[in-house]
């Protein structure tokens, strides 16, 4: 009875102590008044002390203490019995005789009725106590009787104000737990690195809800991150999260392992005894809670790994389960992300490299190509450079742009790339008449694409080379001259390549001197908002100028950490002849 969980959670919502209370003092007072009673007590009975919110006449050391332990209690019997208890000499009662508040409260006579919550559970007794035998007279025991109705009521108030006090604490926690939920799925999703989720995760559960937190990754790299609130044996934290993701063996519920689950335990938590070694792991943590929650696949439901959380006091709330329950459901599916991202970076970036080449070492001429993407989520686009040596030594240029920053555009590109070298490759034709043929190929064989291009022949001579190149909508070369300045080879603009019409194409002759530096790119080069083009290429031409003895390695990494905008593809070849 008096170990009764709905009682004690009752008497708890109370929020009483053996602090002295006003109200229950002013009750305790009246009934020494009404009754002539040397002590009068209100008692509240929990499973192992009785304690006094209110007291009157009570003789040291219990009126400080304002609590006995059971040995000490009649009140308890008027508990267990659920109705008034009186003795005129508790001396000759058997069954109180032997209580120790007859000589520590000096209670001999006794009169005591039940205090009760509104659903009729005891919760103790208002008391009176006499230090010599006495007769309780009906008058005597209507007013305690009526005293103890009005203790009630206010018992209940408390118990009203407890729970409305305890609603909102829940709600509060409720929604913050709601909010910690929602800030770690927005954090997931940014993560762009398994170790930049498992560091999310555990930032998010420590200092709280735990002291410590851990997440591993069973198989692959097994990545593990590991945060603590306070010192703590990390070495030991991480052999437990190995082990743990080695033989995990539950599914997606919640596991709890360590030593017997206490009363307070969050409800509906599967509990998995630790063998011997386990239970050595989870000692060496010093930890007294400890949660083990599964990373789950979205899709096969297999464990990916563990989150554990442990904790050197107190125990984990549900709410604090739920919120590590729902870190270990919200990893597995940013895991899954994350890992066909990566999968589909590493093949768009193999396709890149294929169609992009390798440029050719041709005695006499230093090249370099880069390619940049537009940003962090794509890997391929439609930019692109190329260049080869004809069988007579001249050497073809070409850099080009197809619309479009996604596979589509590397495929077109690729073929673009491909229709290019087969009709430049051992002719003779101007650059002109080369980019007119592609322009034809393309329509003829419906090519679905739009794009700029300039192509270029670099044939030895005296001076060093003469270009020869034509544009399709694209952007000016910029030549860097041995001896300064920055030439840019403005001309007449053609039409695109794609569904508008050209029935010829023209090519331009410049100079390039030995020793100078030319320089094709896109238009993600110098591209800037609010900027004209114009103002862009005047801005790289300076750049290059500025920086023409750096070597090429150099100057390709400068001109592209220059590039004011990551908002499209840039492609870039840089030709010296030497």
């Amino acid at each position: 009875m008096l170990a009764d969980p709905a009682r004690l959670r009752s008497l708890h919502r109370s929020c009483l102590t053996a602090a002295p209370d006003e109200t229950f003092d002013r009750i305790a007072a009246m009934v020494c008044r009404l009754l002539g009673a040397p002590v009068a007590l209100v008692s509240l009975v929990d499973a192992d002390r009785q304690f006094f919110p209110g007291a009157g006449g009570l003789p040291e050391p219990w009126d400080t203490k304002r609590e006995t332990p059971l040995s000490h209690s009649i009140c308890r019997h008027v508990v267990e019995r659920g109705r008034p208890l009186t003795f005129r000499d508790t001396r000759t009662e058997p069954q109180v005789r032997d209580c120790l508040a007859i000589p520590g409260l000096g209670a001999v006579a006794y009169a005591g009725f039940p205090l009760t919550d509104v659903d009729g559970r005891v919760l103790g007794a208002l008391c009176a106590l006499d230090s010599r035998p006495r007769e309780w007279t009906p008058g005597e025991l209507a007013i305690l009787e009526d005293l103890a109705v009005a203790c009630s009521s206010e018992l209940r108030l408390r118990i009203a104000y407890g729970l409305a006090d305890q609603a909102r604490a829940q709600e509060h926690a409720a929604r913050t737990h709601f909010a910690a939920r929602v800030r770690l799925t927005e954090r997931l999703a940014r993560a762009d690195s398994v170790a930049g989720m498992l560091e999310c995760v555990v930032a998010a559960l420590a200092p709280q809800p735990a002291d410590w937190s851990a997440a591993v990754l069973a198989g692959e790299a097994g990545e593990i991150a590991v945060r603590c609130a306070e010192p703590c044996p990390v070495p030991a934290v991480r052999l437990l999260a190995r082990a743990e993701a080695e033989d995990y063996a539950g599914g997606s519920h919640l596991t709890v392992v360590a030593g017997p689950v206490p009363a307070e335990a969050p409800r509906g938590i599967a509990v998995r005894r630790a063998d011997e070694r386990a239970a050595a792991l989870v000692e060496a943590t010093g930890c007294r809670a400890y949660l083990s929650v599964p990373i789950v696949a979205p899709v096969t439901g297999s464990v990916l790994g563990v989150i554990l959380l442990g904790r050197s006091r107190g125990w984990f709330s549900d709410e604090e389960a739920a919120t590590a329950v729902h870190a270990g459901r919200a990893a597995g599916p940013a895991i899954r992300a994350i890992r066909q991202h990566r999968r589909h970076r590493h093949v768009t970036e193999v396709l890149q490299r294929s169609l992009l080449g390798t440029l050719p070492a041709i005695p006499g001429i230093e090249l370099h190509g880069r390619y940049l993407p537009a940003g962090p989520d794509t890997s391929v686009g439609g930019d692109w450079y190329d260049a080869f040596q004809q069988p007579d030594g001249s050497v073809m240029l070409a850099v080009g742009d197809v619309c479009g920053h996604d596979i589509e555009a590397a495929a077109t590109m690729g073929q673009l790339r491909n229709l290019v070298r087969g009709n430049a490759y051992g002719r003779d034709d101007e650059p002109g008449t080369v980019l007119q043929q592609v322009h034809s190929a393309v329509d003829g064989m419906a090519v679905p694409v739009m794009a700029t291009m300039l192509l270029a022949r670099m044939v030895p001579d005296r001076r060093g080379h003469s270009v020869g190149f034509a544009s399709a909508g694209h952007l000016p070369p910029l030549a860097a001259c041995p001896d300064g300045g920055v030439e840019v080879w403005w001309e007449s603009p053609e039409p695109l390549l794609g569904p508008v019409p050209c029935p010829q194409r023209t090519t331009h002759r410049r100079a390039l001197p030995a020793g100078s530096t030319l320089l094709l790119y896109t238009d993600g080069l110098v591209e800037e908002p609010g900027q004209t083009v114009d103002a862009g290429i005047r801005r790289i031409a300076r750049l290059l100028d500025a920086n023409r003895h750096l070597p090429g390695d150099r100057l390709c990494a400068l001109l592209l950490a220059a590039a004011p905008s990551r908002r499209d593809d840039i492609a870039l070849l840089l030709v010296r002849p030497t």
